[in-house]
């Protein structure tokens, strides 16, 4: 089994490279001046819902933007605003509304004969801690996150998230990440359609970001994302996939 697992592990962080090749979560986190802001769009291709083996293309934004106190970003994987404050050198709290992506029935054949109502994009209020240093020369960040849908139904998320970058040179950036999610009960039961779930563990995720600047002001963005479900979602009836796959391309501009 054990053997078997690795073996999975090594098949995902295959596909993982391959969509590299082609195409950003947009989430080079802290690896450049807090200064930088970058405002652009990008061409994701994503399960239809985590589980899901359908997929789809949309366009989702790429912003960047910190200001004192004031916040905004899809650099840590969801689009949230807010403020945050420095309590010491490299370490930053913060409070934030973010935007939570819901589930279209009309995405999914399965949902459709399961006759599953959509499940509506909603917002969530949370919280931050953020750390930011250096492993010689490379940056490294660390994120914790709480989540709290405004829907009271759909629950509550925390994330914990690690980034380090990679290579810098020449207008390239190259970055990695880990990032895990727990859910709480409700979460689970209102998107998984699972009864009496426990809260735990919900998805792991490995990613591959980059950008490269092509101009002063222009920055084409790129990455991919594979992510595995756990727990209680991942036993659900409406799950065809406990991994799926996102990777998206985009351009910035950059000022």
């Amino acid at each position: 089994m054990e053997n078997a697992m690795l073996t999975r592990l090594g098949l995902q962080a295959a596909r993982i490279c391959c969509f590299f090749l082609l195409a950003p979560t947009c989430a080079l986190a802290q690896f450049v001046p807090d200064d930088y802001t970058l405002v652009g769009v990008a061409v994701r291709t994503r399960p239809a819902y985590d589980g899901s083996d359908s997929q789809h293309t949309d366009l989702i934004p790429v912003l960047r933007y910190y200001g004192k106190p004031w916040f905004a970003r899809t650099t840590q994987g969801v689009l949230e605003g807010g403020a945050r404050w420095a309590l010491a050198s490299g370490l930053d709290a913060g409070v934030q509304v973010a935007y939570e992506e819901g589930r279209e029935t009309s995405e999914s054949s399965l949902l459709q004969r399961l006759n599953l109502a959509d499940i509506d994009p909603g917002a969530s209020i949370g919280a931050h801690l953020e750390w930011d240093s250096k492993i010689g020369r490379a940056p490294i960040s660390l994120l914790g996150r709480v989540r709290q849908n405004v829907d009271t139904d759909r629950g509550a998320q925390a994330d914990l998230r690690f980034n380090a970058g990679l290579y810098a040179s020449g207008g390239v950036i190259l970055a990695a990440y880990a990032q895990a999610t727990w859910a709480s009960s409700k979460y689970i039961e209102s998107f998984y359609a699972v009864n009496n779930a426990d809260s735990g563990l919900l998805h792991t995720s490995l990613g591959l970001l980059g950008s490269y600047d092509f101009s002063r002001h222009w920055t084409a963005v790129a990455g991919a994302q594979a992510r595995r479900l756990h727990g209680d979602a991942a036993g659900s009836m409406i799950v065809e996939s406990k991994t799926g796959y996102y990777a998206n391309v985009g351009i910035a501009y950059r000022f």
